[in-house]
């Protein structure tokens, strides 16, 4: 018994050493550099490490130059077996304003290792709240509207089934 307690013991420091020690700003830095490679840039203000975290704050997000968004803060946490990434007010450039709402309040993106393929997502802003997921194995997402207000622009890409109101795309 007392082995078996030693032996967790064990695990428990050389992840908790993993999760804390790991260079969470080089890999930061590495994402940005395969973002890059889709002609995605990203610009931040200021950055800050955490123990299980790191925050960005003012970002700007660019695609092939044009300057397409402005995120207030980027929260990512992670115990590496849990990652969750908020978003907290990204407004969209206004030329994008006819097809889709330009101010989102909350994004949340969360990945489990028990779930390895896929990818949860909740969103608020001025269309409501929505819910979905990003399956990777089938290469697919599905976002739900729930409460959904203000989405007479979104409409022509959505569909409708019991449930309500979705969007549903391939990659």
């Amino acid at each position: 018994m007392q082995m078996v307690k030693n032996f967790f013991i064990a695990l428990l420091v050389v992840w908790l050493s993993l999760v804390i020690l790991m260079p969470k700003k080089a890999l930061y830095y590495k994402l940005e550099e395969v973002l890059e490679t889709q002609s995605i840039k990203i610009n931040e203000k200021k950055i800050e490490e955490g123990l299980f975290s790191l925050t960005l704050y003012g970002v700007d997000v660019y695609v092939k130059g044009i300057k397409l968004a402005t995120i207030e803060k980027v929260n990512f946490f992670t115990l590496l077996l849990y990652t969750r990434m908020d978003i907290e007010t990204l407004t969209l450039d206004d030329s994008l304003k006819n097809m889709t709402p330009t101010e989102i309040s909350e994004v949340v993106a969360s990945h489990g290792i028990w779930m390895p393929l896929k990818i949860n997502i909740y969103a608020e802003g001025s269309f409501g709240k929505a819910e979905g997921h990003i399956n990777i194995d089938e290469k697919n997402m599905r976002l739900d509207f729930n409460e959904s207000k203000g989405i007479e622009m979104l409409k022509p890409n959505l569909k409708q089934d019991e449930k309500g109101w979705y969007y549903e795309t391939s990659f």
